[in-house]
């Protein structure tokens, strides 16, 4: 994992190297081949991980020092300068002659590697019809799952039927699966019962030998010396005219089912095949249901607790609290429950160590026999495809319990050099690519969606966050440290002069020493501070994430590498057209978040050519909308996501022509007419619409068909409006209608309901009328058969709820299982 992050990030900055037109170095052709020349192999890749970081270090920190020589009152062009390159020439020979002894090391590692009979590892079958533990699987909170399963293969319909069972390492899916095919039931219904567990690395003989393993006759000798399509053969015609059940326990890729399922006969008699997975996307390939398993709740982990705990004996009272914290700090995952559970059964039965166990639990699960937990765990790990790998263990860096933004992960992940670039798609979106492989293999939790209906935020359980922080740090990948006290890390942070990047959870002052710095995320509030301008030298800075509000120098500007900056209040200096050598283009700026009062001048835009996101807010009450110069905002090309925010510019969007890429627009008090909004409709590209407080003014909107062609999120919040003119043919594919504080609005229109794609209509604090009419959409489309969409309310006190069902009583028939209901205090 190290060498390949290494290595995809050393190949970054040889491109950007080569890419940019005046940094102070140059490489010739032989000397970035013999850098990138190398390969990847796991007994060397600590040392080709070495390498590889100290050619960045080498180049990275010569860079540096040019560029800080160059901005210097000082004249350093003598002895010091040649000095530097010298220097900077015999490390970089050093590292050469390094990379070409690891690429001779690697060779050779591969000519051993030939010579050996390397076999795949698979789990060998057992010569009985089923699997066999030496101690009996326990399995809670998965009654409901396990009723499914059962009637899922033992009914309807007749044909072969495909059932995956999809959940994350330790969650119980292979102990569902053993009770489900251990009961008598199923062993009376089908003629035929197998099982076969495959690994990463698998063999299609050793499959085809398990799942022939139920045959009392069996022999493994005759068996081995036949092909593999010759067992196949053997064992279509064994299954051939039995109803059978086989259960295929941990695949990982299609490409193993597609091996072994042409002989796997559809008898039309009401065969099944079981399969357990951690890969969700798996399940796309097999017409049928599938079942997923979630973690249990805390009654249920304690229930499954006691079982692994104290077994038929019972819990013992005085054990109980303790024993309650253990289980909760398990966090539902079954497999950690049993396991410590496992450990504490074979301890002392003392309040004291009980304590000690649950003060320390994520330890103790690694230090059980034989690491169970761990390694299990660490399976989904170890078989991760190598560019995930680094991805992943960059998760250690997640805070526990918490929700964590997706988009500030990618940034992140870019920033390190983990993503490389392919033809087809930015870094960001190979980037999300990947995020998504890892929710696929549930590695990590899908928390929420965004109004683009892509992953928004995401979280990751407290056991896999300890196992990747562990990796990391036993890689020398994240060094993390904990102190409560700024000043005690400060000398540590300081030291730390190779640092590519910092993630600072402390209040203190900004720290802009680390000349090699591509990430500086600071969560601390930085309202009275600014942005030095020494900001210039951090040549290869990216991200800038800072929690606060600052002013940021002209210097800002000459950050070429830079892709997102992202404050919460900035203060920007407009760009100083100077002399040429002081000119440069931001081409990687994607983000530029929250800029204040900032004009948008000609030059401004010549600089960011390609921002995608940019949020803006306008609060000097001495500029008119002309000085903020918006009309230009139709010359960024690449604009995808825009914010504006005033409070006194009423006509801050009058006559502004918005760029065709736009896909989110959100305003609040720029004081436009509902008539205005014609111009946003005929957007081409638009998904997301939010219209926050003040954003429109006036009572009655009438759409204009053909506008809001691609539209799938709308919001109005707290606007005058009244009458809405509306129907489903103004917004076509509509997926999500929210409104918030509308206290006059008249009614839904009810044609709205009749919008295909629409899922969600959510209303909070909004007039009893306009309640009343989502209420009789939401009848209209349950009598319609329409259980996709889903009516939301929120109320602020009880009487409003019962109000609301005495509505609803007065509707007849209507049961409501279309209808969500919250309370907020």
């Amino acid at each position: 994992m190290a060498a390949y992050a290494a290595l995809v990030s050393l190949t970054n900055i040889m491109d950007q190297i080569h890419d940019h037109p005046r940094l102070p170095i140059s490489l010739d052709y032989k000397q970035s081949e013999s850098l990138l020349e190398n390969d990847e192999a796991q007994v060397l890749e600590r040392q080709i991980a070495s390498v590889a970081y100290a050619a960045e270090d080498v180049i990275e920190s010569h860079i540096a020092y040019q560029i800080r020589a160059h901005y210097s009152d000082n004249d350093t062009e003598g002895v010091d300068q040649i000095h530097a390159r010298l220097t900077f020439f015999l490390d970089l020979m050093t590292v050469i002659e390094d990379m070409d002894l690891i690429k001779k090391r690697v060779m050779e590692f591969k000519e051993g590697s030939r010579s050996k009979d390397l076999k795949p590892t698979y789990s060998m079958p057992t010569p009985t019809s089923r699997p066999i533990t030496t101690t009996k699987n326990t399995m809670v909170g998965f009654d409901e799952q396990l009723i499914q399963l059962l009637h899922w293969l033992t009914g309807q319909p007749s044909n072969l039927r495909i059932i995956p069972v999809v959940g994350m390492g330790g969650i119980g899916k292979t102990t569902l699966a053993k009770h489900t095919y251990e009961r008598s039931l199923i062993t009376q219904h089908f003629d035929v019962c197998a099982w076969a567990t495959i690994s990463q690395t698998y063999n299609v003989k050793k499959i085809l030998m398990q799942l022939l393993s139920w045959q009392s006759r069996y022999d493994t000798n005759e068996i081995d010396r036949k092909t593999e399509d010759e067992i196949g053969r053997g064992l279509y015609q064994q299954l051939w005219g039995r109803r059978y059940l086989i259960v295929v326990d941990d695949i990982w890729s299609i490409e193993a089912w597609d091996s072994i399922q042409r002989f796997l006969p559809d008898n039309n008699n009401g065969s099944r095949i079981t399969i357990t997975t951690r890969i969700s996307n798996l399940c796309v390939h097999f017409d049928s249901p599938h079942l997923e398993l979630n973690f249990l709740d805390e009654d249920q982990s304690w229930k499954l607790f006691c079982e692994a705990a104290f077994g038929q004996e019972g819990d013992v009272p005085e054990l109980e609290d303790i024993g309650k914290e253990i289980a909760k700090k398990c966090k539902g995952l079954p497999l950690s429950i049993v396991v410590i559970g496992g450990l504490l059964r074979r301890s002392n039965r003392t309040r004291e160590y009980w304590k000690g166990i649950a003060k320390d639990l994520i330890s103790i699960l690694n230090l059980g026999e034989d690491d169970d937990c761990l390694n299990i765990l660490s399976l989904s790990y170890t078989h991760l495809p190598v560019h995930l790998k680094p991805c992943l263990l960059y998760m250690g860096f997640c805070v526990e319990d918490t929700e964590n933004y997706v988009n500030e992960l990618i940034k992140l992940w870019v920033a390190e050099g983990f993503i490389k670039l392919n033809a087809i798609q930015s870094l960001e979106e190979t980037a999300r690519g990947y995020l998504n492989d890892l929710v696929d293999r549930n590695l990590i939790l899908r928390h929420r969606l965004g109004s683009n209906g892509k992953i928004r935020t995401f979280k990751i359980h407290d056991l896999m966050r300890d196992l990747c922080l562990k990796l990391a740090q036993k890689e020398k990948f994240i060094y993390m440290l904990k102190d409560g006290y700024y000043s005690r890390v400060l000398p540590t942070l300081q030291s730390a002069s190779l640092a590519r990047t910092l993630f600072i959870i402390a209040v203190g002052p900004l720290m802009f020493k680390h000349r090699l710095l591509r990430v500086l995320n600071y969560p601390g509030s930085m309202v009275d501070d600014d942005l030095p301008s020494s900001i210039s030298l951090l040549w290869s800075l990216q991200t800038l994430t800072i929690h606060g509000g600052l002013f940021a120098p002209s210097q800002i500007w000459k950050l070429r590498q830079l892709r997102h900056l992202n404050i919460v209040s900035l203060d920007l200096s407009d760009p100083s057209p100077g002399a040429q050598q002081d000119y440069f283009v931001l081409r990687n700026l994607q983000t530029l978040v929250t800029v204040v009062d900032f004009a948008l001048t000609d030059e401004v835009c010549k600089r960011i050519p390609n921002v995608k996101k940019l949020s803006m807010w306008f609060f000097d009450r001495e500029k008119s909308s002309n000085d903020y110069c918006l009309y230009n905002l139709c010359y960024l090309l690449k604009l995808e996501s825009f914010t504006c925010s005033t409070r006194y510019l009423d006509n801050l969007l009058h006559n502004i022509i918005f760029p065709n890429s736009l896909k989110k627009l959100s305003l609040e008090h720029c004081g436009l007419h509902w008539d205005d909004l014609t111009m946003i409709g005929s957007l081409p590209c638009l998904e997301v619409l939010k219209l926050k407080r003040g954003s429109v003014k006036g009572r009655e909107w009438n759409p204009v068909e053909g506008e809001f062609l691609h539209l799938k999120f709308l919001l109005i919040y707290k606007c005058n409006l009244v009458y809405w003119n509306a129907d489903s043919s103004h917004f076509p594919i509509l997926e999500s209608l929210v409104l918030v504080g509308l206290v006059y609005f008249d009614e839904i229109p009810s044609d709205i309901g009749e919008i295909t794609t629409l899922g969600v209509i959510s209303l909070y604090g909004c007039s009893e009328s306009a309640t009343l009419s989502a209420m009789k959409i939401a009848e209209e489309q349950e009598c319609n058969d329409n259980d996709g969409l889903q009516v939301r309310f929120e109320f602020k006190n009880k009487s409003q709820v019962e109000s609301f069902r005495e509505n609803m009583e007065q509707l007849e028939g209507f049961a409501g299982n279309n209808i969500q209901i919250t309370i907020v205090y």
